[in-house]
């Protein structure tokens, strides 16, 4: 059965829009309120691309959300659980958002630009909304704004040497989550060594919206030199990595988290002087302990190659003691593959855990993150 999604002014086009529908584009999804592809139509070739070579994706949906201005910092460590007072400029950070029942509602990346200027690079929720609504009930002299800025990534082993070729050796000395301001061919963007995998690579925050095309054209043509194929950001492999995904792993409307039980705990910081959104909730939570931690799984029985979200995991009395919120088939470690969450006081190596699945149970076994079979 075939279905079609209608894209209407609700659901943005990125700026690269049209280059991803001349490169083939297959199916799209949608983040942020914007049409990001899921696929080029050969799943195997992309996910090849990824581990062995260089690929690229159109991630414009990992929007932007620009604090700026004399109280921007006092927003963003109000807004985080981690301390970002020692942040320096061309320096990205691993934010964790929570709300004030300490469930986790983003997973930013901060980039400071300069002093009073800094972008979250967002999952999927509204942070604008609510980083504006935070700033305004506190009375903070800041601006909250969407700017300019679609970010296009290349991953990949052979992600690097693009990123020389195109940019200059030095783009090697850049640690992870370091960025700089740079051009291209006179196209303003600022360069990032991260992405949304563990094979390595850089994401190109482009500033001009209007040479979406042309960016995207220039990275595949100075690409084609180690065979880089359009993709997008690869389910399988960030399964395989143990990856956290907001809106997969745990969402707030769908399956509320804290950053306890997304193994996100360590960036928790009670000892900064700040307070911060969710501290008096995240602290009952450290002393009572975690209810759930997030694990992996191993599936037993044919390939599947179906994809369910959000399935029950129960003892085979039919208790739901957990939930598997992604499963993939991995040709790597040739298993069913998924990532979910497990009540704390179910034993790691237990026996007794299944799902049901097309109408069959199927018997799963615990296996720590990221999969190493």
């Amino acid at each position: 059965m075939t279905f079609q999604i209608g894209i209407g002014p609700n659901n943005r086009k990125s700026v690269y829009f049209n280059a991803t529908v001349t490169d083939g584009v297959s199916c799209f999804s949608i983040y942020n309120h914007m049409l990001i592809p899921a696929s080029f139509g050969n799943p195997q070739a992309e996910y090849d691309s990824l581990m062995t070579g260089v690929t690229m994706w159109d991630v414009a949906a990992q929007r932007q959300v620009e604090i700026s201005g004399p109280d921007a910092a006092a927003l963003i460590q109000y807004l985080t659980t981690r301390d970002i007072s020692k942040t320096k400029i061309g320096q990205g950070r691993y934010v964790p958002i929570c709300n004030h029942e300490g469930n986790l509602i983003n997973d930013p990346v901060l980039l400071m630009l300069a002093p009073g200027q800094y972008w979250l690079s967002i999952a999927d929720s509204d942070i604008e909304l609510w980083a504006s609504a935070i700033a305004a009930e506190r009375g903070l002299d800041v601006q909250v704004f969407e700017p300019d800025v679609s970010p296009l990534a290349i991953q990949g082993p052979m992600a690097e040497s693009l990123a020389a070729d195109l940019f200059g050796e030095a783009v090697k000395e850049l640690k992870y989550f370091g960025f700089k301001q740079t051009e291209l061919q006179g196209i303003p963007l600022l360069l990032a060594r991260s992405g949304w995998s563990k094979q390595g690579g850089y994401e190109l925050y482009l500033q001009d919206g209007t040479r979406g095309v042309e960016l995207w054209n220039l990275v595949k043509a100075a690409g084609a030199a180690y065979d880089i194929r359009p993709g997008a950001p690869n389910d399988l492999e960030r399964i395989e990595s143990g990856l956290v995904s907001y809106g997969a792993d745990g969402r707030l409307q769908t399956n509320p988290c804290n950053p306890f039980e997304i193994s996100l705990g360590k960036l928790v910081d009670f000892d900064k002087a700040d307070d911060f959104v969710g501290k008096a909730a995240l602290l009952k939570i450290k002393a009572e302990g975690a209810k759930r931690r997030r694990v992996g799984y191993i599936i037993a029985g044919a390939p599947m190659l179906t994809c369910e979200h959000s399935l029950d995991v129960k003892t085979i009395n039919g208790d739901i003691v957990g939930i598997m919120s992604e499963f993939v088939y991995s040709q790597r470690f040739t298993k069913n593959i998924g990532v979910g969450m497990i009540a704390m006081d179910v034993e790691s190596d237990a026996q007794d855990l299944m799902i049901q699945f097309d109408g069959e149970g199927r018997q799963i076994n615990i296996k720590p993150l990221p999969f190493d079979i």
